[in-house]
């Protein structure tokens, strides 16, 4: 997933990520729960980069990143948290 240049931007009660592949523009948005859990609540992938791993590297990204700050992700998106559940190394951060 390093193939891709994710950035994020977080204000006092969302964030998203996003990504720029061959001028199409790709994002997972959240909501935050406190300074603890962040909600999930839409990722959206433009036809021209589907299949191509750019929605998943952004979960990937926000799973990462959960980690590393010690919150835990709550994913009402259903891209997300079917993500979530092929991935059994990301149940940790539920």
């Amino acid at each position: 997933m390093s193939e891709f240049d994710i950035h994020r931007e977080e204000g006092e009660s969302k964030g998203r990520y996003w990504l720029v592949l061959d001028g199409h523009e790709a994002e997972m948005t959240y909501s935050r729960l406190g300074n603890a859990s962040i909600i999930i609540d839409h990722t959206g992938v433009p036809d021209a980069l589907r299949g191509r791993g750019a929605g998943e590297a952004l979960v990937a990204r926000g799973v990462a990143d959960a980690r590393a700050e010690g919150r835990k992700i709550v994913p009402l998106c259903p891209f997300a948290k079917a993500q979530i559940a092929r991935h059994p190394e990301w149940q940790d951060v539920l």
